[in-house]
């Protein structure tokens, strides 16, 4: 199957190195993305080193942070650095990228893989306002399963609608995540007692509680137990801190109104 890529890519030997680059840009851009949307590190280099190595490139090295991507073509004089500025909980861009990586070791073209990758590259991610609905949605869910009133699931949907649409949307002007999740917790907290006391809701503690589940870091706290247990120390540190200054932050949010409020 190999052989067969290699002649209709690379007719002559004047496009080698137009078939290596083509490799190259498919296995990092593949990274970036996979970086960019909530994937571990360590899928990150075992993912493109397969892309890589199956196109017959060899002599790949592969080094990535939460922050930075390193590939190096040896044989080729390739290198290059990406840094890593932005970084969602897309996953559906994660399985697109595990599925692509499939499809390349079954034999998909080099051209057609970067097709695949512009593809879901160019995909958009859910409506802004589905968002704010589905987290209202999930907050509404975490009150039932907390076993608390059905009184309260108005307010918690509103509460946790709002401090999903505060966190999206400010994040949309400014990549300072910690200001964006005190914010919203603080605009939780502060629903969820002025609803109380005008007689909308009975429980403002359960209230909180399940409107700020949807700002909690699960993913980055469950991928920095999953790096550190892969031997990624680094990157699992990063992580596991990148999640408690999430956490603190919503603690940090949620006692302002407490404490404002006396």
């Amino acid at each position: 199957m190999l052989d067969q890529l290699e002649q209709i890519d690379r007719p002559d030997n004047s496009l080698d190195l137009k078939y290596v680059r083509k490799v190259f840009f498919v296995a990092l851009n593949s990274g970036k993305t996979l970086m960019e949307n909530g994937a571990e590190t360590y899928r990150v280099e075992d993912t493109m080193f397969r892309i890589a190595t199956h196109y017959g490139i060899s002599n790949v090295q592969v080094f990535v942070t939460t922050t930075v991507i390193i590939l190096s073509m040896n044989d080729y004089g390739l290198s290059q650095q990406v840094r890593i500025d932005v970084r969602n909980n897309n996953l559906e861009k994660v399985v697109n990228i595990n599925d692509m990586s499939r499809r390349i070791v079954a034999g998909l073209s080099i051209h057609d893989a970067i097709y695949e990758l512009k593809k879901i590259n160019d995909s958009k991610i859910f409506p802004f306002w589905l968002m704010v609905l589905f987290g209202g949605v999930a907050g509404m869910m975490f009150m039932m399963m907390f076993k608390g009133s059905v009184s309260d699931l108005p307010v918690t949907f509103i509460a946790a609608s709002m401090g999903v649409f505060i966190t999206e949307w400010i994040q949309r002007y400014t990549s300072i995540k910690f200001f964006t999740e005190v914010l919203a917790a603080f605009m939780i907290a502060l629903i969820a007692g002025i609803y109380v006391k005008l007689g909308f809701g009975t429980n403002v503690d359960l209230i909180i509680i399940a409107a700020v589940m949807p700002l909690v870091p699960g993913v980055p706290i469950t991928n920095a137990l999953r790096e550190i247990i892969r031997g990624h120390f680094l990157a699992g540190t990063m992580k596991g801190v990148e999640a408690g200054l999430t956490a603190v932050a919503i603690g940090a949010g949620v006692g302002i109104v407490f404490v404002l409020g006396g």
